[in-house]
C-alpha cells in the first residue's frame, strides 16, 4: 500500500509459497495480523517479520496486543519486528515480550549521531532481553506489600 507501505498480504502468502517452494528460506515482512501469520507458517516460512508500526514512520509498538498474540500462538517461531521502531525504548519493549530480534534502518540512519544510536538500540536489545528471560513479575490490578515485615523491628506496630 502506497501511503503506509503496509504489504499486500495475500500477495506476500503466494509469493511466499512460490519461493519456499523453489528451495528459498523465505523471512516475510507482514503485518501483526495472526491469520496471515498461520498462513505464511503454513507456506512454509520459518521465521516472521511482523511490523511494529509502518516503515520509517518511528512510531514503536502500535499494537502490543497483537505483537504479544503472535509470541504466545507461535512460541518456538522466530519473531523479528521489521519496521516502525524509532527509538530503543521501542526495541526493549519487544525484546521483553519475548521476540527473538529487531530489524533496524530509518531509526539509526536518521538520527542525529546514528554510531551512538546504534549503539543504544544494541544496550536496548540487550536490556529488553534480559528483561524477559528473567521472567518479570506478573502486574497487578491491586496493590500488594513486596517488603516482609515479619523479624523487623516495626512488625510489631499495629
Amino acid at each position: 500500500e502506497e501511503d503506509t507501505l503496509q504489504p499486500d498480504v495475500f500477495g506476500l502468502v503466494e509469493a511466499a509459497r512460490a519461493l519456499v517452494d523453489d528451495g528459498f528460506k523465505v523471512f516475510p515482512y507482514t503485518t501483526d495480523d495472526l491469520v496471515v501469520a498461520e498462513k505464511l507458517l503454513d507456506a512454509g516460512c520459518r521465521v516472521l517479520m511482523p511490523w511494529a508500526a509502518p516503515i520509517g514512520s518511528g512510531r514503536g509498538v502500535n499494537n502490543a496486543f497483537a505483537l504479544r498474540a503472535l509470541r504466545a500462538h507461535f512460541p518456538d517461531t522466530p519473531l523479528i519486528v521489521d519496521a516502525g521502531l524509532g527509538a530503543p525504548s521501542h526495541a526493549s519493549l519487544v525484546m521483553e515480550m519475548g521476540y527473538d530480534a529487531v530489524l533496524l534502518n530509518t531509526a539509526v540512519s536518521r538520527a542525529g549521531d546514528p554510531v551512538l544510536m546504534a549503539r543504544a538500540f544494541a544496550l536496548a536489545v540487550e536490556a529488553g532481553r534480559a528483561g524477559f528471560r528473567a521472567q518479570p513479575m506478573t502486574p497487578r490490578d491491586m496493590a500488594e506489600p513486596s517488603t516482609p515485615i515479619i523479624g523487623r523491628p516495626f512488625d510489631r506496630l499495629a
